[in-house]
């Protein structure tokens, strides 16, 4: 089959290399460079873990990630994971670090528990004051992003795969298989794939009514010095308890250390819009943090990057099938992780059409 890609994020670029793989005639479209900063897969590094609530299918479903992240490094011809394992701390009772050690709990996976005094001994950037528990797993790490963006756009360039930086979909005809480039030029093919990420709603305006579209920012910090060796030996941290709803990743790759929150974002109509950082944004990040963290004052912040993520309703993926294309958005800012795993299932869904299957999947109703 002849297949068209918008987007060229981690699930456009893992689709592009699944349907390679399978023989098709692939033409990818990225309005930017490859790897996009602007884009979510444009950062350093994302958390990959098995921490997830009870009831959710996402927890299981890394196991067919982790498969699909092995398959992919045989291809590009290496790793790009650091295996650090993740960290969660509890602060008050029934916070989403406890929420996900049920899920854990409940899938039967493993991990070692501490107390405030055992975690801070480990990791004396914490304050052990302030801390009920935390809980240390080994299925966890850093993804270094921009090194698989491009890994896997060389792999395509040299698979065949016909790539189009810098050229700008505008819009898209379901019905013919066709895309309206800035240029004025018309393609078409027998699927037109989309993973445009948070520029989705621009080429399907309908979709906001399933997908919200939110700025936030994340900031990266270089610690006091004595504090440095244990942070280069420190896990990811998914959660750091209470409300904060904090995550940490250590540097890492071509990433420094950074600091993100769920608190730390705003509704946007544009992703291209209100991406420049405003001042004292990263000492806003970072004093979320505290607690559980102390000395976050001499934390100096190193760089800002803003960021546009789509989210749904109950923070699962998202599919639309309309004639000849495709909608994914794996989003809701836990999709990175599961991106090469993504990129498999649509190219299964261009061969054998069953949108219902890759909705179920993209859900998490179904480990299959």
């Amino acid at each position: 089959m002849k297949i068209i890609i918008v987007g060229a994020g981690i699930a456009g670029l893992s689709t592009a290399w699944a349907l390679v793989k399978r023989g098709h005639a692939v033409t990818l479209f990225e309005q930017g460079a490859i790897p996009n900063p602007l884009a979510a897969s444009g950062d350093h590094h994302r958390i990959i873990r098995r921490a997830y609530p009870a009831g959710s299918g996402y927890g299981a479903a890394i196991t067919e990630a982790y498969e699909a992240w092995e398959e992919m490094w045989r291809s590009i011809g290496g790793s790009h994971l650091d295996a650090r394992g993740f960290l969660a701390i509890s602060r008050e009772a029934g916070d989403e670090a406890e929420i996900y050690r049920n899920g854990l709990d409940e899938g039967g996976w493993s991990y070692e528990l501490m107390d405030g005094k055992a975690v801070a001994a480990r990791h004396p950037f914490l304050d052990p004051a302030s801390i009920r528990y935390a809980y240390f797993s080994t299925e966890g790490g850093a993804l270094h992003c921009r090194k698989i963006a491009a890994d896997l756009a060389t792999w395509l360039r040299v698979s065949g795969c016909h790539i189009r930086d810098w050229t700008k979909i505008t819009a898209i005809d379901p019905e013919h298989g066709k895309v309206h480039l800035a240029n004025g030029d018309d393609q078409a093919a027998d699927l037109v794939i989309v993973t445009a990420g948070a520029w989705v709603t621009k080429l399907a305006p309908d979709l906001k009514v399933d997908l919200t579209t939110y700025r936030t920012a994340v900031v990266y910090l270089d610690p006091p010095s004595d504090l440095k060796p244990a942070w280069a030996a420190a896990p990811v941290i998914l959660d750091v308890g209470g409300k904060t709803d904090g995550y940490i990743i250590p540097e890492s790759g071509t990433g420094g250390l950074k600091f993100g929150s769920g608190l730390h974002k705003r509704l946007t109509d544009d992703a291209d819009a209100d991406r420049a950082p405003e001042p004292g944004e990263g000492e806003t990040i970072r004093d979320l943090f505290a607690p559980p963290f102390h000395r976050l004052g001499e934390y100096r912040v190193t760089d800002v990057v803003t960021c546009a993520y789509t989210f749904t309703r109950d923070e699962t993926f998202f599919a639309h099938v309309e004639g000849k294309c495709a909608i994914v958005s794996a989003c809701s800012g836990h999709g990175y992780k599961f991106g090469a795993a993504v990129g498999r299932r649509v190219a299964a869904f261009a061969e054998n059409r069953d949108a219902e299957a890759l909705k179920r999947w993209l859900r998490a109703e179904k480990a299959e």
